[in-house]
């Protein structure tokens, strides 16, 4: 069994332990118990029932810490009663983790680490690769987050929007290491999707491949950014595109418009133009209205302001970017951007040392460098 379809069990596994009176906290770890002992033993003696397997061996491991705290404690040995052992179905119900582990109690830093442990599957030293912190750190983070719901009983549906926001962070990671956050965060979706057919979730599952399908022409063989007007679309993947549309037209068809929805549509549009100037940027700016009336999220707006800016002219996209604050991440390089596009190259230049100053990541700032100094040569000749 590969990898990905084994870890595809754990919450269904994390379930069945927590249904059987499990608190989470010991739950989690001996499923992460049984996953260790599956990997050593399953290449030489796979079972037949994989999650069966997985769910006897974790609630044993949990039995054996449960009755070894107890001998620390001094209890009497009579004092432990094992429950019944329960059928595993095959309808076991895993979607309350998903919610349980955005618990709004959790800050999202611990949300989407927690999130990556128990649904995910992955060990603690791959997250922290992930994300490039020492594994002890990485460790007390789960540890605490672990600690802060045990016990806790989701008593009502809970909070969808907190479980996508969770998924989406994780995807905005990117990859790091041994670990492809993007890949695992469009694997997370797809099981919510299973289970919960809601047209958001459906919304961002399509977001993600749409975005994803692009990635292997976003930098070049040097790692260095490619802007999208820049990159090879023959490059794209577009089996991913083709059912990244198919998955959006199932989520709008429900007529129950999101956020993610909308940021789908437009990843849809530029992805179904062959060229820059073949986009269709009235529709993309219609998505972006669309976006600004749902969320009143000020980096949408000045998206928003740079889909004008092609759809009108450059200098209506600057008026509107000048109607939003200047300390808006990225609202220097869109500023560059639209001078650039209005004929302004002095400006623009100048305009993209600044934002090169304000870039966050090392990659952005130096593509930001190379637009600056493309320009500056341009102005000299």
């Amino acid at each position: 069994m590969d990898d990905r379809r084994l870890r595809s069990l754990i919450p269904e596994t994390l379930s069945a332990l927590i249904g059987r009176g499990a608190d989470f906290a010991s739950a989690e770890d001996a499923v992460q118990e049984a996953l260790v002992q599956a990997l050593d033993t399953w290449p030489d003696t796979p079972p037949r029932d994989p999650k069966a397997w997985l769910i006897r061996t974790a609630w044993h491991r949990f039995l054996d810490a449960s009755r070894s705290e107890q001998a620390r404690r001094r209890r009497e040995a009579s004092a432990w009663t094992q429950p019944p052992p329960m059928p595993i179905s095959e309808t076991d119900d895993s979607l309350k983790l998903y919610f349980l582990c955005a618990h709004p109690s959790l800050t999202q830093s611990s949300a989407v680490a927690l999130t990556l442990r128990a649904v995910g599957g992955l060990t603690t030293e791959q997250i922290a690769e992930a994300y490039m912190v020492p594994a002890s750190t990485m460790g007390q983070r789960i540890s605490r987050a672990k600690q802060r719901i045990s016990g806790l009983r989701l008593t009502s549906p809970g909070d969808l929007s907190t479980v996508l926001r969770v998924f989406y962070l994780i995807f905005n990671e990117g990859y790091s290491g041994e670990v492809d956050l993007a890949t695992e965060a469009i694997r997370l979706t797809e099981q919510l999707a299973h289970r919960n057919s809601h047209p958001e979730v459906l919304g961002l599952l399509a977001l993600m491949l749409l975005t994803d399908a692009r990635r292997p022409a976003r930098t070049d063989s040097d790692g260095r950014l490619i802007p999208l007007a820049e990159q090879d679309r023959g490059r794209w993947k577009h089996h991913q595109i083709a059912l990244g549309v198919e998955v959006l037209q199932r989520a709008l068809a429900r007529d129950r418009l999101g956020e993610f929805q909308a940021q789908a549509a437009i990843a849809a549009l530029h992805a179904d133009a062959q060229s820059t100037q073949e986009t269709d940027w009235q529709q993309i700016l219609h998505w972006y209205d669309e976006l600004v009336s749902l969320t009143e999220n000020p980096l949408a707006r000045l998206n928003r302001a740079i889909a004008l800016g092609h759809a009108q002219d450059p200098t209506s996209g600057l008026a509107e970017l000048s109607s939003l604050d200047p300390s808006l991440p990225r609202h220097t390089a869109a500023a560059a951007y639209l001078h650039e596009l209005n004929g302004e190259p002095t400006i623009a230049a100048d305009l993209y040392s600044q934002a090169a100053q304000e870039a966050t990541s090392l990659p952005e700032r130096h593509h930001l460098i190379r637009q600056a100094a493309r320009l500056s040569a341009q102005d000299c000749h």
